[in-house]
């Protein structure tokens, strides 16, 4: 992204898209006071972050007995009933999750099946679903200290190695069906990416083609194997995004809300809740709605207007496909593919 010299008075800033993450799936019931475990809970969740000024929900389901559910007939009653009760909300579904399978005779569809893909068919369709570029270490606890963890499940040692251990499975193979089951349905993509080289993929995936739209996608800064907490990494990154992306900062625990004070200062958008954080000071609990209503705080000071839903909607481009490589090319304000025997750096093509 390039900044010109009046790129940081907050009137020339898109309005801030705050994302809200407050349904935890990492976490058991106790770990946090706002977890929701009832399907009123899931959908009073949505309703308050919304009321706080959230505009883009990140969806996950919980069951009765505080695990992460994987039935898809949950995801297609909550998007249900979140449509009805947040209608200008971006619902956008978490992209790892692995459905299992329900009713007689259901194991034989999971056969051999990245269940993954089985998000472009949940009903009512999500705006989003969130989706990884290239397999990667995924070791949330890292970074996270021994206040963070404090009087939560993840303090015990075998919920500790089993979250340190973690790895998302995203090569090639998922990706690229994924990408096209979701064109398909009709789900705009949100890319989840950490380092330089996966903006990159993402970057030949436009240029070749099989990604053909609105380019919307956060930064994770979490550490282990995904990105840490340096300024210089989070400035590097946001300078490296084209200029017609939507860029999210996303970090955990007590780092989001500095790390998100810069996204807000520099004009791209963030992310907060439950999923990513539970603390406002050390040993100081702080829930999803007033995490959300911190960063309305933060962008009041600062001068920075909040989107509405609707607003964040047109700003996110939901519904919007383009043509080919060359139109995605030039709606995202990158440079054109090289004309083949052309030498030297190409320049954007003159308009007549």
């Amino acid at each position: 992204m390039h900044f010109h010299d009046d790129s940081l008075f907050p009137e020339n800033q898109e309005k801030l898209v705050i994302q809200a993450a407050p349904y935890g799936p990492e976490w058991l019931p106790g770990d946090a006071d706002d977890l929701p475990l009832t399907m009123d809970e899931h959908v009073q969740a949505a309703v308050d972050c919304y009321n706080a000024g959230a505009t883009v929900l990140h969806i996950h389901v919980r069951e009765l007995d505080g695990k992460g559910s994987k039935r898809m007939s949950m995801f297609n009653e909550l998007m249900g009933r979140l449509r009805e009760a947040v209608p200008d909300m971006v619902l956008q579904i978490g992209g790892s999750i692995s459905f299992a399978p329900e009713g007689e005779g259901g194991d034989a569809k999971w056969l051999s099946y990245d269940t993954r893909h089985l998000l472009a068919d949940v009903t009512p369709a999500p705006d989003q679903v969130t989706i990884a570029i290239n397999t990667s270490q995924m070791n949330i606890v890292e970074i996270m200290t021994d206040d963070d963890l404090e009087g939560t499940s993840i303090a015990k040692p075998e919920y500790y190695r089993a979250y340190r251990d973690m790895v998302v499975e995203a090569g090639p193979d998922f990706y690229l069906e994924h990408l096209k089951r979701l064109k398909e349905s009709g789900i705009q993509p949100h890319f989840q990416l950490a380092t330089m080289a996966q903006l990159e993929t993402v970057e030949r995936l436009v240029r070749a083609g099989v990604h053909t739209g609105p380019l919307v996608l956060n930064y994770v800064a979490i550490g282990g194997g995904f990105a840490g907490r340096h300024p210089s990494d989070l400035i590097e990154f946001i300078r490296r995004v084209p200029d017609g992306a939507v860029l999210t900062i996303e970090s955990s625990m007590r780092a989001v809300a500095p790390m998100n004070a810069i996204a807000i200062a520099l004009g791209v958008h963030v992310r907060v809740g439950n999923e990513d954080n539970l603390w406002r000071r050390k040993g100081e609990r702080m829930s999803s709605v007033e995490q959300v209503e911190q960063m309305v705080r933060i962008a009041d000071t600062l001068g920075r207007d909040i989107a509405t839903g609707p607003e964040a909607k047109e700003i996110y481009k939901i519904g919007e496909y383009y043509a080919d490589a060359d139109e995605t090319i030039d709606r995202l304000g990158m440079v054109p593919n090289r004309v083949p025997g052309r030498r030297g750096f190409m320049l954007r093509e003159l308009k007549s």
